[in-house]
């Protein structure tokens, strides 16, 4: 409905219709969770920090957080709200897909090269005898297959072309950032509420995937062992602990 619409509506109901009795404890509300909150004018992270003024809790996971003022315009704030969801995915795929490459790398290379004769693939872990995976500081990157790079650079660029199609002629008030359409098993809900607690997973569960990452590289480097060593717990059974 129009705001113009809205307006001559809700005039009309109050010109005509007495005022409706206030709402009792056992009234449920009908307005989503997302429009019944009041945004303070502080951040909810840091109290005494003051809320930017276009961080208007549009979007799931606003904290009001903003002390370098990346988000000074609508626009801006859109800008880096779409980078940073395109950061949360791939962070979420990398902290899945670092120690699973620690725990099944060298067993899918022999699998691979029983498989294809006169393939002679070689693990893509370090050549130091720990489990650890090539990265900006454990080193190890030049050893990485050109191909794979290649693959790599096929399929961000296949995913920047589709987010640049979709959101071409985004407006910044409608567009939601990050949202391609792609939702091949229906898990986005139907429902206002619905909508916005999946979103806010995504956001927390994306931001987590960032540390978690950084985690890993800071740790290896320091310690140099990989992350299934250096937490078993989570990845081997509790009798081999």
């Amino acid at each position: 409905m129009a705001p113009s619409t809205s307006i001559a509506f809700l005039t009309a109901m109050v010109v005509t219709t007495p005022p409706p009795p206030p709402p009792t404890s056992s009234s449920p509300s009908t307005t989503p969770a997302s429009s019944r909150t009041t945004l303070s004018k502080y951040s909810t992270s840091i109290p005494f920090l003051r809320r930017p003024p276009h961080l208007t809790g549009k979007y799931a996971g606003d904290v009001g957080f903003d002390p370098l003022n990346f988000a000074s315009t609508p626009e801006r704030l859109l800008y880096h709200r779409e980078a940073e969801i395109k950061h949360a995915r791939l962070a979420m795929l990398a902290a899945a897909g670092w120690p699973l490459s620690e725990l099944y790398d060298s067993r899918i290379t022999d699998w691979m090269n029983e498989a294809f004769v006169g393939w002679n693939l070689s693990p893509g872990l370090l050549d130091d005898g720990s489990d650890r995976v090539p990265s900006a500081l454990n080193g190890g990157l030049d050893g990485v297959s050109p191909y794979f790079w290649g693959f790599c650079l096929g399929i961000a660029a296949a995913v920047d072309v589709r987010g640049i199609n979709v959101s071409r002629f985004r407006d910044v008030d409608s567009y939601l950032p990050g949202d391609y359409g792609f939702d091949p098993l229906g898990l986005y809900p139907s429902d206002e509420d619905g909508r916005r607690r999946m979103e806010l997973a995504e956001i927390k569960h994306g931001r987590l995937g960032m540390i978690a990452i950084t985690g890993y590289a800071l740790q290896e480097y320091a310690t140099g062992s990989g992350v299934i060593d250096e937490t078993p717990a989570f990845f081997r059974p509790l009798f081999q602990l």
